[in-house]
């Protein structure tokens, strides 16, 4: 599975819409603030398009959906889950691909202490 080619088209699609906003942006001024709007958008869409391409790359497909069924009930939970695997892979920790085996290991190391209930009788 090479990951180059579709990482290169993506990144040939964003210089071109960021080339289009710039363009649109040095138009009419009553605009600018829609054009500033849309460049804040791409930028946003720039910077998911690319967590998850590095999610893509560190995740098998077992552990990228157990992380998705975490997403539909806790979405938190979920980005705190995705932000550790990309610091993980940032600092070049990560050996591998993330499995479910591993990524099932990591969910429950990062799930939130449940502080429950303590009953006592006097």
């Amino acid at each position: 599975m090479s990951g180059n080619g579709g990482e290169d088209d993506i990144e040939q699609l964003r210089e071109e819409r960021l080339q289009q906003l710039q363009d649109q942006q040095g138009g009419g001024g009553g605009q600018n603030s829609e054009a500033a709007r849309e460049a804040q958008q791409a930028q946003r869409e720039q910077a998911e398009a690319q967590k998850k391409a590095q999610l893509r790359k560190h995740l098998t497909d077992g552990a990228r959906k157990r992380l998705n069924s975490v997403r539909m009930s806790k979405p938190d939970f979920a980005d705190q889950v995705e932000r550790q695997v990309l610091a993980l892979a940032r600092s070049g920790r990560l050996g591998n691909q993330i499995d479910e085996d591993q990524m099932r290991d990591l969910l429950q190391e990062l799930k939130p202490d449940d502080g429950g209930y303590n009953i006592r009788r006097r």
